[in-house]
């Protein structure tokens, strides 16, 4: 890994409305440019929106998708990407040639090279699939870059594998924070009119951004992420009201230690900055602890408990359907 300068961005998206939302980017992207920056990152479902896809029927859901690559949307970012020499990661709804849809996250580079995570635990929409793979590939002159969308870093496992498989880079993008979870210690809804009078009173929402359904959660778990890992983590997030819930931003760039080099609790739309010194990675705690681990003793973590199940039933409850993890909707 080389020394590199990344951003980190939050914003609000409108929902199926891609070209407002591919706007937004340009913006940032066309900011990030200016100062340097290398890889910009995007929140998860940015171009398409997210929370309203849960109500969406299956016909609407196939009009917001895409090809990945040879779609518009994707179009558009390679141009961004060439033209500002700049790295690009964002989300959007993929629609295969078979007929399959994922919740997609794309980077693309300056050279054209289209890079594809498809969300290992989509739960949004009963019509969106599961990706099965890890996604870990190299960034010529800045090192070796993994994906976990959102739900794909809660398991522990994900971040580990995408660690042996060499990541030195995480890319995490979200849509968290403020979520009318059913875990009494997780998060937690806010109330809509914080959002709505955020310019009279900013110190109010930004309390709760900060506080246990925003901040305070990510802060139980996710620089443990990069901590036990020995990776950098660049966490991005959908910010303010999203079809009745409100996003918490929280932007923000860990090291390998699992130390915050920058953060944002802005109840707005917003970008961080770091350069991410690759220095620091070889004693890193992780990258050290990788070194005694004791493969012959992990047999157990391949094989099924019994308690498994699908994530969107996990995340709506019991009498959510739960399809095939593959093939949902089919």
């Amino acid at each position: 890994m080389n020394t590199v300068r990344v951003a980190a961005v939050q914003m609000q998206h409108a929902p199926g409305d891609k070209a407002a939302n591919l706007e937004t980017i340009a913006g940032f992207v066309r900011e990030a440019a200016d100062q340097e920056v290398a890889l910009i990152t995007f929140p998860e479902m940015c171009i398409t929106g997210y929370w309203h896809i849960r109500r969406l029927s299956q016909q609407a859901v196939r009009l917001l998708a895409e090809p990945v690559p040879g779609g518009p949307s994707v179009d558009s970012l390679r141009e961004l990407s060439r033209t500002h020499g700049i790295i690009i990661g964002a989300g959007l709804i993929e629609g295969t040639p078979e007929g399959v849809l994922y919740n997609a996250y794309v980077v693309v580079q300056p050279d054209g090279t289209t890079v594809t995570h498809r969300k290992i635990h989509s739960f949004i929409s009963e019509y969106i699939a599961s990706g099965d793979r890890y996604t870990v590939f190299d960034i010529p002159d800045i090192g070796r870059v993994g994906i976990l969308t959102c739900y794909d870093n809660n398991i522990i496992e994900n971040a580990r594998i995408t660690a042996l498989l060499g990541a030195e880079i995480l890319l995490a993008p979200h849509q968290t924070g403020g979520c009318d979870s059913k875990s009494p210690g997780a998060m937690g809804l806010i109330d809509p009119g914080l959002w709505e009078h955020r310019n009279e009173n900013p110190a109010a929402i930004e309390a709760e951004f900060r506080g246990p359904k925003g901040r305070g959660w990510l802060m139980r778990w996710l620089p443990s992420r990069a901590h036990d890992n020995g990776m950098f983590l660049v966490f991005s997030n959908g910010v303010g009201y999203d079809d009745g819930e409100v996003r918490t931003g929280n932007a923000m760039i860990l090291d390998p230690y699992g130390e915050i080099l920058t953060e944002t609790w802005k109840a707005a739309d917003a970008m961080v900055m770091a350069d991410l010194q690759a220095e620091v990675l070889p004693m890193s705690t992780g990258q050290r602890w990788f070194q005694t681990r004791r493969p012959e003793l992990y047999g157990p973590l391949t094989k099924p408990t019994g308690r498994e199940k699908a994530t969107r039933a996990v995340r709506f409850g019991e009498g959510a359907p739960e399809g095939d993890q593959k093939h949902p909707g089919r």
